[in-house]
């Protein structure tokens, strides 16, 4: 399958799982390169997904099945419920549309009036009116989750190629001949999970039926001791083409605002820009007039793999032996086990039966939330690498030396330990995390001697 997202991470992890020799390519030299390493690790209900879409169908499987097996993998839950806000007349009227979608989703919503929304969250700003509730939208660690999927993979059988990027492919008797830079694959069925390249690498098997036009979205991280401003996570009514600004708390400590929505043409670069970030602070700080007594972290942007079509765009051709994985945007990180499932029911149907691991491996991953221990909290630990995000030295030698995937990038080391991530932003620590992977990270050879 082609792409390390948290979707290719998913379907790669079901693949093995259910007894299949499974080849993950990623082009990147880690994991979550791509649209994957920035959303806001909200773990959705569902609630209000257009009814009997696929997507709907996905993201509440995706839900149930990250609840039922996170633990066995280390992954963390917080379940801090959400809050719908009406900011104004208009909103208020659309609250009940929103129950009614909810309510057909099988999502129970509670209304509150502006007395009980004050009494549950009093620090929101005071034109808002009227709320819903959700009392099972969660928070998650948006990184350890595909990190956990692809380690499962790997530690049952899987192949992981990094920085292995598809340069030619043939189809012919029933069997793929892949191209990549360093070498060729042969594949009885390839699955496409490229994200925000997925059209392109469609183009291998078919004209794409769909374009994808990547959609923008900037967001802001606050201090933590912004976190105790909200105590659950703070919704806008959402519109048909975004969900809109939200508020909430991370499993880090944080707190987090966004996204924009911006489309661009470029499928690599997200860039921050003033005017834009600017416009997200004027509208957290109306949300939560507080804000503005509270240092920022970080900004950082990401990119969603938006297609001209509503819906997902996934599907199997039994004629090529090759299912289509496309236009997943911003509930992958949630529908990414129900997509699994779908896509590997998919398979059965069309190229053969599975034969599931009789007793699979369940390694896990380390934690990183701030809700529950971490290394420099133990007796004996080793000394601090980062003080802000109390990284520890070893557990940037346990990224490192991971024996199922170790960190293929700087990028992929701040994701498994958060080094680098904290109100400094590495002004501190920099140096010593470079100096411990030198040699063992592209790139950073040079960078030891002049860091």
């Amino acid at each position: 399958m082609v792409g390390a997202g948290v979707v290719g991470a998913a379907v790669f992890r079901e693949a093995v799982l259910s007894g299949l020799s499974a080849v993950l390519i990623e082009r990147g030299p880690d994991i979550l390169e791509g649209a994957s390493k920035a959303n806001s690790a909200i773990l959705h209900t569902g609630f209000d997904c257009k009814p009997a879409t696929l997507e709907h169908t996905l993201v509440q499987q995706g839900h149930a099945r990250y609840c039922s097996v996170h633990q066995r993998l280390g992954l963390p839950l917080l379940r801090v419920g959400a809050t719908l806000v009406a900011w104004n007349n208009d909103d208020l009227a659309s609250l009940d549309t929103i129950a009614r979608t909810a309510s057909r989703n099988g999502v129970p919503l509670t209304r509150l009036d502006r007395a009980a929304l004050v009494a549950r969250e009093p620090n929101l700003g005071p034109s808002a009116l009227g709320a819903l509730v959700v009392e099972n939208e969660s928070v998650i660690d948006p990184w350890s989750a595909p990190l956990a999927y692809v380690s499962q993979a790997v530690a049952n059988g899987g192949v992981l190629l990094r920085s292995t990027a598809v340069t030619d492919a043939r189809f012919a008797d029933g069997s793929w001949t892949i191209g990549t830079n360093p070498s060729t694959i042969r594949a009885r069925v390839v699955i496409n999970c490229a994200g925000l390249q997925g059209d392109l690498v469609e183009a291998i098997a078919r004209p794409s039926p769909f374009t994808i036009r990547p959609r923008k979205g900037q967001f802001i991280v606050y201090d933590k001791s912004a976190h105790g401003l909200v105590s659950s996570i703070i919704l806008p009514v959402p519109t048909p083409v975004t969900k809109g600004v939200v508020i909430t708390r991370t499993a880090f400590g944080n707190l987090l605002l966004g996204p924009t929505a911006e489309p661009q043409d470029d499928r690599d670069n997200a860039t921050l820009t003033q005017g834009e970030l600017q416009a997200l602070i004027r509208a957290g700080e109306k949300i939560l007039p507080d804000l503005a007594h509270h240092d920022i972290t970080a900004a950082y942007a990401g990119l969603r793999p938006a297609t001209e079509h509503a819906d997902y765009q996934i599907e199997a051709l039994a004629a090529r032996h090759w299912i289509t994985v496309g236009g997943i945007r911003s509930t992958g990180l949630t529908a990414a086990l129900g997509i699994s499932a779908h896509v590997m029911a998919l398979y059965e149907d069309t190229f053969g039966p599975l034969r599931p691991l009789p007793d699979p491996l369940w390694p896990t991953v380390p934690n990183l939330t701030q809700a529950l221990p971490r290394s420099a909290s133990r007796p004996g630990r080793s000394p601090i690498v980062c003080h802000c995000e109390a990284v520890t030295q070893s557990d940037i030698a346990a990224a490192l030396d991971d024996p199922l995937v170790p960190a293929g990038s700087i990028g992929g080391l701040r994701r498994r330990t958060r080094c680098m991530m904290g109100r400094c932003q590495g002004f501190y620590c920099t140096r010593r995390v470079v100096e411990l992977a030198c040699g063992r990270l592209p790139g950073l050879e040079a960078a030891s001697h002049d860091a």
